[in-house]
């Protein structure tokens, strides 16, 4: 089964929700500025899944994704932009650039998903990516990004989920405490006991969320916010819903959002 199987697509069904993060996006922008937002750039595109839903659920909507591997461009493109209509496949464009240098007209939001910045490791060089976004912002702009923390996403751990015809496993394989830096790993193991290991591997810092409002800050951005997901009273467990709050549970892992003003 491992043989058959298509990381990308794998990928998708296990870390993203296209639908739950543009509902985040559509709905805090205009819960900020008062209207809603229609153009989009997704930096750490990927597969573009997000610049997908963002052009198919509005006729308005325009997106540019970026990313700086080819190849999951070249999948993006047949798998997720040949199943758009023709007439949302003219609103999305996907670019091979890096973007600490890619220039793109200006847009209302940006995004940076799926913890990807943190492939940035010094300060330096996050307050040169959040410049550039920040330029490329319209006035009215805002930029939006995940993050993870809590005390388990300093331990060297592998976290297994079942889901349908698949267990998706994460794995912390090391953490540096001296400089942050950490590297990590997605699993893919299949009901035949075959696996496709490291099916992704990332070189990350692990960011706090105060070394990040201040980089922004450094950056020129204002109104930076962290919204925190709220708790189920049932369950205890998260809700999906994601506030603006100025306090966060010592939780063993939690993600947020965080948004920036231009």
């Amino acid at each position: 089964m491992s043989s058959m199987a298509d990381r990308h697509a794998l990928y998708e069904k296990a870390v993203q929700n296209v639908e739950q993060e543009y509902d985040f996006v559509d709905t805090t922008y205009r819960k900020i500025r008062g209207y809603k937002a229609h153009s989009l750039r997704e930096d750490f595109c990927g597969t573009a899944n997000m610049s997908c839903e963002w052009v198919r659920k509005r006729r308005k909507n325009t997106a540019v994704g970026i990313d700086i591997d080819p190849e999951v461009l070249d999948w993006g493109k047949q798998y997720k932009l040949g199943k758009l209509s023709s007439d949302a496949r003219k609103r999305i464009t996907l670019v091979k650039d890096d973007v600490l240098l890619v220039e793109t007209s200006p847009v209302q939001v940006i995004l940076a998903m799926n913890f990807s910045y943190q492939l940035f490791k010094t300060r330096e060089l996050m307050r040169n990516y959040f410049k550039q976004v920040h330029k490329s912002l319209a006035s009215d702009g805002i930029f939006f990004m995940d993050a993870f923390g809590g005390y388990d996403a300093y331990r060297e751990i592998r976290e297994k989920t079942r889901l349908k015809g698949f267990t998706y496993i994460w794995e912390q394989e090391s953490y540096n405490p001296i400089t942050g830096e950490m590297t990590c790993h997605i699993h893919f193991h299949f009901p035949d006991k075959s696996r496709m290991r490291k099916a992704f591997t990332y070189e990350w810092r692990l960011w706090t969320l105060p070394e990040l409002q201040e980089i922004l800050h450094e950056a020129g951005f204002s109104n930076i916010t962290v919204h925190w997901e709220g708790t189920d009273e049932e369950t205890g467990e998260g809700n999906g819903i994601y506030s603006p709050s100025t306090h966060g549970d010592a939780d063993p892992g939690w993600v947020c959002f965080i948004t920036a003003e231009k």
